[in-house]
């Protein structure tokens, strides 16, 4: 008898490798022998795809698509895509729907948001550009960010953040914007801030939102884990469903 092939896909954000196997365990104990499932995490970002073959098509769908329901109820607002999407592919899916254009600031992503999102076709309908505002002259003189600001609070700061989207937004007229300012390391980290914190700010229209996080891992990591947790921050505010982290003072 013919053999019958369905796949499934969830996309995740914020899960650690020990956390996810904790959450998985129990669902991955009554998958049937004929679905399989596969798990590839990278920088907080996880897919988990379903696949299932069986000669019983009705009975293959019907038993994939309610593990699939199982999946999504397990982790709720932490689904990025329920396809075999990228964080950039879903902004872009979000930004194109919306008729909405992006630009970034990077700081210590250095291109790798741009890099990111022009890998995708067609983005040129939705990403104006991106400034790699890397040296402070450059945050002050192109993006307008307040010297008083920079020698106060230091480039790695809610101030500085806030102030590169909003500056990339103007110089670009685009109605969403995305800023990153951290420390990649191996060096230039101190005790108040350490090598892997990065300040990151989205912007979608008159809202600002930024959050400070503190990646762990090698430089490469750190600008990746950075780039992803950007992208799901503006991500979030498009769909309406962006919730603030608990205050962080960098003072």
């Amino acid at each position: 008898m013919q053999q019958h092939t369905e796949s499934r896909h969830v996309v995740i954000y914020g899960y650690t490798r020990e956390e996810l196997a904790k959450v998985m365990r129990h669902f991955e104990e009554q998958l049937p022998e004929y679905i399989k499932i596969t798990i590839d995490s990278t920088h907080l970002v996880t897919r988990i795809t379903l696949t299932g073959v069986n000669t019983g098509i009705e009975l293959l769908r019907f038993k994939i698509n309610k593990y699939h329901s199982s999946l999504k109820e397990i982790f709720t607002t932490d689904v990025l895509s329920l396809e075999d999407r990228t964080p950039a592919e879903v902004l872009g899916a979000l930004l194109r729907e919306r008729e909405l254009t992006v630009s970034f600031a990077e700081s210590c992503t250095g291109g790798n948001l741009a890099h990111r999102i022009t890998q995708i076709p067609g983005s040129s309908a939705y990403f104006l550009g991106s400034v790699v505002s890397y040296s402070n002259d450059v945050k002050a003189d192109v993006l307008g960010v307040s010297r008083s600001d920079l020698s106060q609070h230091g480039a790695v700061s809610r101030q500085v953040v806030t102030s590169m989207a909003e500056g990339v937004a103007r110089l670009m007229r685009a109605d969403c914007a995305i800023a990153t300012s951290g420390i990649a390391g191996p060096d230039g980290g101190t005790k108040l801030k350490p090598v892997g914190t990065v300040w990151m700010a989205a912007k979608l229209n008159d809202t600002v939102v930024t959050e400070c996080m503190h990646f762990n891992g090698d430089r490469e990591t750190v600008i990746e884990s950075a780039t992803n947790h950007a992208l799901v921050m503006l991500i979030n505010l498009l769909r309406n469903s962006y919730v603030a982290p608990e205050d962080f003072n960098d003072e």
